[in-house]
């Protein structure tokens, strides 16, 4: 039977959701890289939280551990860190085993083996482990140990408490180390499944690669994330010339991203010396490398960027100058006024003890001499006002029509994030020294601190018109700045 007319013949209600915006980038997030065997290399990279994570993973002694701890220790303390894997020297395969529960670990369930066994292939060659004992183990070590001694000089399986899983490591390094996943034997007991190297239980098998370079590496997890701003490396015996290659590519790469760098090499300190890295880096005018020289600790660049990256952009006065802050963890440098100034010439930064008690970090800038929170804050900015006006165009739910009306819409948008740099303190009123264009002239002043501007669409040309081109839209933009030096006179009239 009809149950009537439908309700939509007179009232018709469509409910239409907007597209999710496009988010913000993170301009608070290090990437530190190291070589430690821990994240191995298809995963190439984790995120972490805490130094604790940071422990449970790499132990206290590893550099990457050391690094994340001067990165944690800065107060206040920032939210987020990402550590990613440098293959330094050749890498072996591994299988990473199935993640055991409490119950699947029970030395019972392994001890009722007398005669296990189980296929797997090593380096291309397909081995069978027979006549596995474990009736006399008495913890998951020691069935590690017995599975070794099968797989003899072929490869090790170590019991990782941490991780609660068995791994099974190739005895080669390099591309020809593969692994393959566990498999029933002919004959006897399947301890394959029992230690969850099973296909469906066990991670995919990782093989191994030859050792790469640092730019390498870096270039690897820039294309499988674009989640890190800044970076820094945690190993030992990295070469100048690493630096400088991964300085290099920083520096062209997008996104934009910067890269910190401690040097304990005393030539820095000298004023004649231009072979030492900060000279060179100097030399290069990087402005996405900041560098700094540190003789108690060799990731003292991780401090500074520490501090840097608690700034929330989108409060108010929030925005900071590295220059005086502290770097807890790092030892302060005792140093002459000569070699300040060899530093301060070499755009080097330094944590510096001073006569009156205090220490500071100085100068705050990056190797061409621009300073840190200038290019941290327009790095902000643009993402800003590129993705405010991408999502204006995406959660539009009409066209925004290429009339001087339309045109007013996008600049608006491009006004609100101007505004928002001028209450996060990154700009701020001032005499504008650059070029004129629409009704601004050279040496006039900005009096909101920035200044929009876009032609009538009639000025535009046929071809951009025809390809929906809005008019080119120009800002003028006047930086805060920041004080760091003051003269004082005092007249004194007796």
């Amino acid at each position: 039977m009809s149950n009537g007319l439908s309700v939509s013949r007179v009232v018709k209600v469509d409910v239409v959701m907007s597209p999710i915006a496009a988010a913000l980038r993170n301009f608070g997030s290090l990437l530190i890289v190291g070589a430690s065997a821990v994240i191995d290399t298809i995963e190439r990279y984790r995120q972490y939280d805490d130094i604790d994570g940071v422990g449970a993973d790499f132990g206290t002694a590893a550099p990457e551990f050391k690094a994340a701890q001067i990165y944690f220790s800065q107060s206040p303390r920032p939210s987020m860190l990402y550590i990613g894997r440098w293959a330094q020297t050749a890498t072996s395969a591994i299988l990473n085993g199935k993640l055991l529960t409490a119950a699947e670990q029970g030395i019972d369930l392994f001890t009722a083996v007398t005669a296990g066994g189980m296929k797997i292939t090593v380096d291309g060659t397909e081995k069978t482990l027979s006549g596995i004992d474990l009736s006399g183990v008495t913890n998951l070590n020691g069935v590690a140990s017995a599975i070794s001694a099968k797989l003899s000089t072929a490869g090790a399986c170590v019991w990782n408490a941490t991780q609660s899983r068995f791994e099974i490591t190739s005895a080669t390094t390099g591309a020809t180390s593969t692994l393959g996943y566990g498999s029933a034997p002919p004959t006897g007991t399947d301890v394959s499944l029992l230690l969850g190297l099973r296909s469906g239980q066990a991670q995919p098998p990782v093989n191994g690669i030859a050792a790469e370079t640092l730019l390498s590496a870096v270039q690897g997890l820039a294309n499988i994330t674009s989640a890190w701003y800044g970076l820094s490396v945690a190993a030992t015996n990295v070469q100048d010339t690493d630096h400088i290659d991964v300085a290099a590519y920083i520096e062209a790469t997008s996104p934009s991203r910067i890269y910190g760098v401690t040097t304990q090499d005393t030539a820095t300190l000298s004023s004649v010396s231009t072979s030492d890295l900060a000279s060179k880096l100097k030399a290069a005018r990087y402005m996405r490398t900041f560098v700094q020289y540190s003789t108690s600790s060799p990731y003292a660049a991780v401090s500074a960027f520490g501090r840097a990256f608690t700034v929330n952009f989108q409060g108010q006065n929030t925005t900071i100058t590295l220059k005086f802050k502290q770097e807890p963890g790092i030892t302060a440098e005792t140093i002459t006024a000569s070699q300040a100034n060899a530093l301060k010439a070499k755009n080097c930064n330094v944590f510096v003890n001073y006569d009156n008690d205090t220490a500071i970090l100085q100068e705050g800038v990056m190797s061409n001499g621009y300073f840190f929170d200038e290019v941290h804050g327009l790095d902000w900015l643009q993402n800003d006002v590129q993705t405010d006006v991408w999502n204006l165009f995406l959660t539009s739910t009409t066209k925004i029509p290429q009339t001087d009306g339309g045109v007013n819409i996008v600049t608006t948008r491009v006004e609100s994030r101007m505004a928002q740099g001028v209450t996060n303190g990154l700009l701020a009123p001032g005499i504008w020294n650059g070029p004129l264009f629409g009704a601004l002239t050279t040496g006039q002043t900005l009096t909101k601190g920035y200044y929009v501007y876009a032609p009538p669409v009639a000025s535009q040309v046929q071809a951009d018109r025809e390809a929906r081109k809005a008019p080119v839209i120009q800002v003028a933009a006047k930086l805060a700045g920041a004080i760091h030096f003051s003269d004082i006179i005092v007249n004194v009239n007796r």
